[in-house]
């Protein structure tokens, strides 16, 4: 039981970190990610466990977009304002 206990706080701390890394706030990044504000919440508090897929594709997402920024290719703003 006790692995599991700190599964879910790595996991809090991993999105966490990933979050603070790209300088966004709870609201920002629940936007950026698309992910429901509340789920978010629930994820970070402890009281739901994300899936382990869902914190895989945000840590893959959240390094390509640094990779793409890094070279200045085309950027998830410039795509969602152009719509």
């Amino acid at each position: 039981m006790g692995d599991k206990k700190e599964e879910l706080k790595n996991q809090i701390e991993t999105l966490k970190n990933i979050r603070t890394d790209l300088g966004l706030n709870r609201k920002q990044f629940s936007e950026y990610m698309d992910i429901p504000i509340r789920t978010l919440e629930e994820w970070e508090a402890g009281r739901r466990k994300m899936p382990d897929y869902v914190l895989r594709l945000i840590l893959y997402y959240s390094k390509m977009e640094k990779i793409l920024d890094d070279r200045g290719s085309v950027r998830r703003e410039d795509i969602d304002g152009a719509e």
